[in-house]
């Protein structure tokens, strides 16, 4: 059986989930509301304070889904109480960001500043350097966790860490493979 999948989901107070035919869930929390779609071959119960899924074989299509259920309506309670966050680091000479209403604008080497539009549900927040030697952050945050995580994917495409000086947009605490760069030739 799915370690993942039997683990049961207890229902913080606030939340409220309603499961609808063809297995819709609607969660509303403290933060917000989510709804998805999850697959109808799993059953999804409700009882005391606690959410269980469970499936009706061992086939392997659904010992997939087993888990992959339980993981997302995990997510869900946790985003419409808790919410979800990412945090960016821009380093490199003058490289920064700045905020515009909603919006962030990055100035990240290239001719022109970049502007960020949030989606729905996100919203931007960038943290002050301590010191001129620290990157600069950027915080993203929403209640859905793969919108956060796209949203902070496409902000680290923009610039993506070179190897060479290191400059560029990364995660915080990502590691870049740093290059040695070119060799004077002696005589």
């Amino acid at each position: 059986m799915s370690r993942i999948g039997k683990k049961p989901i207890s229902i913080p107070k606030g939340v409220e989930i309603n499961v609808s035919e063809g297995n819709y869930v609607k969660v509303k929390g403290p933060k917000g509301a989510l709804e998805q779609q999850l697959p109808e071959e799993v059953t999804i119960e409700q009882q005391n304070g606690v959410l269980t899924v469970s499936r009706p074989s061992d086939d392997q299509r659904l010992r997939a889904l087993h888990g992959l259920t339980r993981s997302l309506l995990a997510n869900m309670v946790t985003g419409v109480t808790d919410g979800y966050q990412r945090v960016l680091e821009i380093s490199g000479v003058g490289f920064r960001a700045s905020r515009e209403g909603k919006n962030i604008i990055l100035q990240v080497g290239f001719s022109h500043p970049i502007r960020v539009v949030p989606p729905e549900g996100i919203t931007f927040e960038i943290l002050d350097r301590k010191s001129a030697n620290e990157p600069q952050q950027v915080i993203i945050r929403g209640i859905n966790k793969q919108t956060v995580g796209e949203e902070a994917a496409k902000l680290r495409n923009l610039r993506p860490p070179e190897p060479y000086k290191g400059y560029g947009i990364r995660y915080r605490g990502e590691k870049v493979r740093r290059k040695a760069g070119k060799t004077g030739k002696t005589k």
